[in-house]
């Protein structure tokens, strides 16, 4: 293990989680930046984040850090911290190439003594079983004795200005006694909120994916909560402000279920379920729930289009937020796109509507025309989608103003008075 004095960082990365830490790391050693992505590089060497996570006073504060796309350059460092996104494919299976290509990378470099932790979310075992092969293969030497290996899953909320990397408790782990010890000092030295040294890399790795199905179970059980109460005639949100008076009830609400973790990280366990022959009915059965609430979302509006007397084929819709949470640039699984695609199966155009979101990126993503400016009076309902503290300052006169006259409101996020609206979840 390299000793204090001896250690030269590299982030492998630069992403939402990637970009915190290395800015974090290079407060205090050497560290190299690595995106594969040169575009990327060069904004952040000019001291710009399009993510903004990090400002440009951070990056500039950050006097070790320097950023490079030259793979060669990481021959120089001897503690690796992986930090490439896990998506899922088309069939909800964990895509591991991302964290494949990363290992190889770092395996090429890698050199006696060396530290390789990693911070993707994964399924227990994956580090163990899939990475070290690969660093193994890649450099020529033996895990456990030639290098080390550590976990530290991630918990980055994108746009909290609040819980950031410092302020949030760190759980580490490594492969051995001592290299355990010495990725929890390290995390220890950068993180004010401390560190929680886990027994293993598998416990790691396992926090980290429960941390966010417990989440998207207790969302899933709102949502068809929010089904059933459609169904009842009954107000969601009053029925969950009624109930949450009393002192142990959970003030989960219901809501489109996107972003990088909670509609992404259930796959990861129930898939290593499945080779363990295991089926894990809860955890799937909240993911349906939470998958279809962009189709129901849209159904409603369509109910309160054809209450309205429009008719939907010659309808327009206004989508207000496309990212998959408030004051955010995200765009990453999304659902608000659920709600647009459920739309356009029933012939109703859709504009939509994003002053955080890049144009470009909506338009690659998901084959999105954003529109800068929508103009007044000119849609048949209009659809709050994403709470931006743009539209939520709007109040529910300056959203109707986009809409015909007597164009019904839909507030997905339940962040307007219910009197005001005309359909909210």
């Amino acid at each position: 293990m390299p000793k204090p004095e001896q250690i030269r960082m590299a982030v492998v990365g630069l992403g939402y989680v990637g970009l915190p830490l290395a800015v974090a790391f290079g407060r205090r050693w050497p560290t190299l930046g690595f995106d594969v992505n040169l575009a990327r590089i060069n904004e952040l060497e000019r001291h710009h984040d399009h993510t903004l996570e990090v400002t440009r006073s951070a990056l500039q504060e950050a006097t070790w850090l320097r950023f490079s796309a030259d793979a060669g350059r990481l021959r120089d460092c001897n503690v690796y911290v992986v930090t490439v996104p896990t998506p899922i494919d088309a069939y909800k299976r964990p895509d591991l190439r991302p964290l494949e290509a990363a290992s190889r990378t770092v395996g090429e470099v890698l050199s006696h003594g060396d530290v390789v932790i990693y911070e993707s979310t994964v399924y227990p075992g994956a580090t163990e079983e899939v990475c070290v092969p690969i660093l193994e293969r890649e450099s020529g030497l033996v895990f456990n004795r030639d290098f080390h290996v550590g976990y530290s899953p991630e918990r980055i909320n994108p746009g909290d200005r609040e819980h950031r990397l410092e302020t949030i408790t760190k759980v580490t782990s490594g492969s051995t006694a001592e290299a355990a010890d010495f990725i929890d000092a390290l995390y220890a030295s950068i993180v004010g909120a401390g560190t929680h040294k886990a027994s293993s890399i598998r416990v790691a790795e396992g926090a980290k994916v429960i941390e966010n199905i417990q989440r998207d179970v207790n969302i899933a059980l709102v949502n068809e909560l929010a089904l059933l109460f459609d169904r009842l005639g009954l107000d969601t949100q009053e029925v969950l402000a009624a109930a949450g008076t009393k002192w142990n009830f959970l003030p989960f609400r219901p809501g489109l279920v996107g972003g990088h973790c909670i509609g992404v990280d259930p796959y990861y366990l129930t898939h290593k379920a499945q080779q363990v022959g295991f089926h894990t009915d809860v955890i799937l059965a909240g993911r349906r729930t939470n998958d279809g609430m962009g189709q129901h979302v849209a159904r409603r509006v369509v109910r309160l289009i054809q209450k309205h007397d429009g008719h939907p084929p010659s309808c327009r819709v206004l989508v207000l937020g496309l990212s998959f949470k408030e004051n955010c640039p995200d765009l990453r699984n999304t659902r608000v796109v659920d709600i647009v695609q459920e739309l356009g199966e029933y012939g109703i155009g859709v504009d939509v509507h994003d002053p955080w979101v890049d144009p470009v990126q909506a338009r690659q993503e998901y084959g999105l025309e954003l529109v800068d400016a929508p103009g007044p009076a000119g849609y048949d309902a209009v659809v709050l989608a994403v709470a931006h503290h743009q539209f939520v300052a709007m109040g529910a006169s300056g959203l109707r103003a986009f809409g015909k006259p007597g164009t019904p409101l839909f507030d997905v996020k339940g962040v307007l008075p219910g009197t005001e609206v005309d359909g909210r979840l």
